[in-house]
């Protein structure tokens, strides 16, 4: 099993703490690091976050959870790293334009060497959404158009699409990513639509916020949508994040068991000093056990 770190880039995020979390964070040795997108929150929003019970954001600050610019972080990231993975978590694709992102992320990939990993998810803030003027309903439909409008950008020498979400006349999209055929598509969400999404369209998914408990009918879902697809669950990356969740060794122990592929560790900093201790006391409680399993 592989491990990796999310630390979410807010206001407290200075070029040194960007640079600190990647540069530690490679030179520890960890498989992979991850950042968040929020373009805006707003002051009153409908109770409806999908991790916590009430609905609510767990942090006192609003602020707090305003992030950077997702995809010139990751860029950002990629100049001061050369081997670690850089994943989104989560790109909210159905309020984005699609031929923009799949150029933003490929250039990610591009400039990173091909260490992107393509973490999208649908979304959950309506106000979000109508601060950038996207529509909320079927935003589910809508990740699936886009989803397949990138791979067209990504791979097709000359890319076309067009469905009821989006009409992509012919065009020529250069540079392609370096990863071949694309970069992994890594799927948030865990409803039976999202899993047959993954099934379909998907290299990985990525749920978050789910004990081992809660871990086992989501992934029965996923396997029974692969199964419906024709895919064996070997072509499908599963990657946790148990945020909201006090975690140890054994309960590391069964996520792997439970076939994880990779545990994300989210956790907050606010200075570079914070993400340095940080990322070595998870190092040296966590690295070396999930390596040994």
């Amino acid at each position: 099993m592989k491990l990796g770190v999310l630390i979410p880039l807010n206001l407290y995020s200075t070029p040194e703490l960007i640079r600190t979390f990647g540069a530690t964070a490679e030179a520890l040795g960890f498989d992979s690091l991850w950042i968040g997108e929020h373009v805006v929150i707003t002051d009153n929003y409908e109770a409806n976050y999908p991790v916590s019970e009430d609905g609510q954001m767990p942090l006192e600050n609003v602020e707090d959870n305003v992030e950077l610019d997702i995809f010139t972080s990751l860029a950002y990231l990629a100049a001061h790293t050369s081997r670690i993975r850089l994943g989104s978590a989560i790109c909210v694709l159905p309020q984005r334009n699609p031929v923009y992102t799949a150029k933003e992320a490929g250039n990610v990939d591009w400039l990173s060497n091909g260490r992107l990993l393509f973490g999208v998810g649908l979304g959950w803030m309506a106000e979000e959404f109508k601060v950038v003027g996207a529509p909320f309903e079927q935003r589910g439909a809508r990740t699936r158009s886009y989803v397949e409008v990138i791979k067209r950008l990504w791979c097709d020498r000359v890319s076309e699409y067009h469905d009821d979400f989006y009409d992509l006349p012919p065009c020529r999209f250069y540079p392609k990513p370096v990863q071949s055929p694309h970069p992994p598509i890594i799927l948030a969400g865990n409803s039976k639509p999202n899993f047959r999404r993954v099934a379909e369209q998907g290299q990985g998914w990525f749920t978050i916020g789910a004990n081992p408990e809660q871990l086992v009918p989501q992934l029965e879902g996923l396997e029974a949508a692969l199964a419906e697809a024709g895919r064996p669950r070997e072509e499908i990356s599963v990657y946790v994040c148990p945020f909201d969740h006090e975690y140890d060794h054994e309960m590391i122990r069964q996520y792997h068991e439970l076939g994880v592929d990779e545990l994300v560790l989210l956790h907050y900093a606010k200075s570079p000093e914070q993400v340095e201790t940080l990322l070595n006391d998870l190092a040296q409680q966590y690295l070396e056990f999930v390596r040994s399993l």
